[in-house]
């Protein structure tokens, strides 16, 4: 995934100067899941009343930004006119920059009728809540556009671990550890520059993981993922250090392998595993066949 297909929450944020109160809830989002309710129901009103309207929320949308109270609400509650199935939204990052606050990224994938039947599509966006007195509301969102859902040829994840990738300052400390843990099973360590925000990153994530991979990637492997933030500036000069090129255009999830001693004996030089898209399943095999430590 390529950073300009990244919507950034501290960016979005930024725009917006609203007194908020409370604190959210730890884990999972209540409001969030009653705007999803809102959106398989139709319920144009019921989503209206989600939005802030003092100050009235604003949107960022494919046509531009606007203030307008009702677009939002207008978009989501049609596609129940659509034949809206299989909703699936999917949180991949969730923030809280202050208490009374949550910053939510998304990818919402669903299914509509069209002239050619039934066809998978996607939206991916972001929603900024906050707390006004005791009611969470919208303040803040930007959605991109309505686009045919691409095909996978790795596995997905059906809910996305929004702490798949620890804060940045963890990252050197993490690597560390995982190099001493190799000194003494002599495994390598993958390191994997991404985000939470990526859903490239997830995919890939949920590869390893599968049945297919996780004991290749168990007996052969210490993953360690490092985080390069909200607006990808974060741990560049750490993935310089191990070769993988990220000042100039941050193109994640990208990879480097390394030695129990810190060498390093693989970077990713050219997005090779940045669109989950393009890959498939012999590609990550490969790749975890030639870069096992050579005991394997």
């Amino acid at each position: 995934m390529r950073i300009s297909r990244m919507i950034s929450v501290v960016a979005l944020l930024a725009v917006i100067q609203i007194a908020a109160f409370g604190q959210p809830q730890a884990s999972a989002f209540e409001p969030f899941d009653r705007w999803c309710a809102a959106v398989l129901a139709g319920n144009q009103a019921s989503l209206t009343a989600l939005y802030t309207s003092a100050p009235p929320s604003q949107n960022q949308t494919p046509a531009g930004k606007t203030q307008n109270p009702n677009e939002e609400p207008m978009f989501w509650s049609a596609l129940a006119g659509q034949g809206l199935s299989d909703f699936q939204p999917k949180v991949l990052s969730i923030s809280r920059p202050q208490p009374g606050e949550v910053a939510l990224i998304l990818r919402i994938e669903f299914k509509l009728k069209t002239s050619s039947g039934v066809q998978p599509f996607t939206v991916e966006g972001t929603q900024v809540w906050i707390q006004q007195g005791a009611t969470w509301r919208i303040a803040l969102t930007q959605r991109g556009d309505l686009a045919a859902s691409p095909t996978f040829r790795l596995p997905e994840p059906v809910k996305p671990n929004t702490d798949l990738y620890p804060p940045p300052e963890k990252a050197e400390k993490e690597i560390s550890a995982a190099l001493a843990s190799a000194a003494k099973d002599h495994k390598r360590l993958i390191l994997v520059f991404g985000a939470n925000w990526c859903y490239d990153c997830h995919v890939l994530d949920a590869t390893f993981h599968s049945k297919n991979f996780a004991p290749v990637v168990n007996a052969n492997y210490h993953v360690v993922h490092v985080n390069v933030g909200d607006d990808g500036d974060k741990n560049l000069d750490l993935a310089e250090k191990y070769g993988v090129p990220l000042k100039k255009a941050v193109r994640i999830p990208s990879l480097a392998v390394l030695d129990p001693d810190g060498k390093v004996v693989y970077s990713q030089k050219n997005g090779e595993f940045d669109d989950s898209v393009r890959i498939g399943p012999a590609d990550v095999a490969a790749f975890l066949k030639k870069w096992a430590p050579p005991h394997a």
